[in-house]
């Protein structure tokens, strides 16, 4: 099981995740140049731990692991994963 951001990070990114992830999997990175280009923050499902740090803190309530994503959002699960592509 890896985690996803879903929808609700669109705009949002307020990389609340990313200061808590122990892997650094959540991309991109605030400061990075392609941070403010970026639509939202994803998650690297190659590099996730699966720890659940950065569900809590999430304030738009954007991450689930992925098999409960919800069904209109489960195109995000892809969307994670080939943003590193």
């Amino acid at each position: 099981m890896t985690f996803v951001i879903t929808y609700s990070c669109i705009g949002t990114k307020d990389a609340s995740c990313v200061q808590v992830c122990p892997v650094d999997c959540i991309h991109p990175l605030p400061g990075a140049e392609d941070f403010s280009e970026a639509r939202q923050l994803y998650i690297n499902p190659a590099e996730c731990i699966d720890c659940a740090a950065c569900v809590p803190v999430c304030p738009v309530e954007a991450i689930y692991p992925d098999d409960e994503v919800p069904e209109q959002w489960r195109d995000y699960i892809d969307i994670n994963a080939g943003y590193l592509e």
